[in-house]
């Protein structure tokens, strides 16, 4: 149930879903600032700044992302921070968060507190950046429902169609489920999807296949609204799932650097994330399993092929795994070790310190090979 009050207490689980925020923004900040005028961190259900027990809400752990950083100086960039939230009592409490910290944002920097909806404000946004016939600036968009309501694919898609833009989703699945054959859910889903084929799911029985149908429409509908890559990551409690965050983006190396948040966040307290590529895999991300990489890697590009470190990088960074590129050159290495792996000693030559141009191929049977 949503809360009630202006201010409540932190859930467990949310401390998970902020630990990835912390980490994403830490990654997204700096390499967007390195190559853009200005960019755009949007909350779109900010809530009040803070819970009750002093703990700091999404709106001050997207400042602080900025704010904690020792190399400020260096950035070419500028940030606009917009917070929008519905409810004028957490949006008052929000200013008076945002007040305390706004005197330090480097020169430039801007935040707007705003009391309205998600729907109305990003509505109106897009229409002025129409009506100039411009993109919007490169924009990290939160949208952190309570239930299903308020978030239309149709104002997603107007936001994936700016090129540089992405946005991160709670996607509260057992809403959908316990109320997808109420009457009036129907057009709130029908918001939710941007069409009429979720009904299909409430003629399945089974409920791993209808939670599947589900996640694979809502992806399906984010791809066709702009993104190039969508994740998915479920946070359970035990064996109970709590929600799953969506995150849909154009540029791989954004879709990477969300991979790396999800790992590094988990596991935490008695909740774990899990994530799934459709039926390839399900997996718990607590320690990696090289074993299931090398598989994955061997069934991306076969045996005997030469394939350029380049290529190996390419696909960790894509949505085609749940694996990222930090974990490639240990699992490459592990390879080599077993003799499952040779490196082509001529590009090994060319380049001693770097695995820039490194060439490789996967082997059938194990063969004397030297280390990366």
């Amino acid at each position: 149930m949503p809360p009630t009050k202006p201010i409540w207490s932190l859930d467990p689980h949310t401390t998970g879903k902020h630990l990835v925020l912390k980490n994403y923004m830490g990654a997204w900040l700096p390499i967007m600032l390195q190559s853009n005028k200005r960019v755009q961190v949007i909350d779109a259900f900010a809530g009040p700044g803070k819970y009750e027990g002093g703990e700091e809400g999404s709106p001050l752990i997207m400042l602080n992302a900025l704010l904690g950083r020792d190399d400020l100086d260096k950035m070419r960039g500028r940030v606009d921070y917009i917070f929008i939230e519905k409810k004028p009592a957490r949006a008052r409490h929000l200013e008076e968060m945002v007040a305390l910290v706004r005197g330090q944002l480097p020169t430039g920097c801007a935040v707007s507190v705003l009391n309205g909806t998600f729907t109305e404000i990003m509505t109106a946004a897009l229409d002025k950046v129409a009506s100039n016939n411009s993109q919007m600036v490169p924009s990290f968009v939160m949208i952190d429902p309570f239930g299903v309501s308020g978030t239309p694919m149709s104002l997603i898609e107007r936001i994936l169609q700016n090129d540089k833009s992405e946005v991160c989703i709670t996607f509260m699945y057992e809403s959908i489920n316990r109320f997808k054959s109420t009457s009036q859910f129907e057009t709130s889903l029908d918001d939710l999807f941007g069409c009429a084929e979720w009904r299909e799911g409430n003629e399945i029985d089974d409920s791993k296949q209808r939670k599947d149908f589900f996640y694979g429409l809502y992806e399906r509908r984010l791809r066709e609204s702009g993104a190039k890559f969508v994740l998915h990551f479920d946070l359970y409690e035990e064996n109970k799932l709590v929600y799953a965050l969506f995150f849909a983006t154009k540029n791989d190396r954004g879709c990477d650097k969300m991979k790396q948040a999800m790992w590094k966040a988990d596991p935490f307290g008695d909740f774990r994330f899990t994530g799934r590529m459709g039926d390839q895999m399900s997996l718990e991300m607590k320690a990696v399993d090289f074993g299931l990489l090398q598989s994955q890697l061997r069934e991306r590009f076969g045996i005997g092929q030469w394939i350029r470190i380049e290529s190996a990088e390419e696909f960790m960074s894509s949505d085609k795994t749940l694996f990222h590129s930090g974990q490639l050159r240990n699992a490459l290495k592990r390879m080599e070790s077993d003799k499952t792996l040779e490196v082509d000693s001529a590009s090994r030559k060319m380049r001693k310190n770097s695995l820039k141009g490194r060439r490789f191929r996967f082997l059938a049977e194990p063969r004397q090979a030297r280390l990366l």
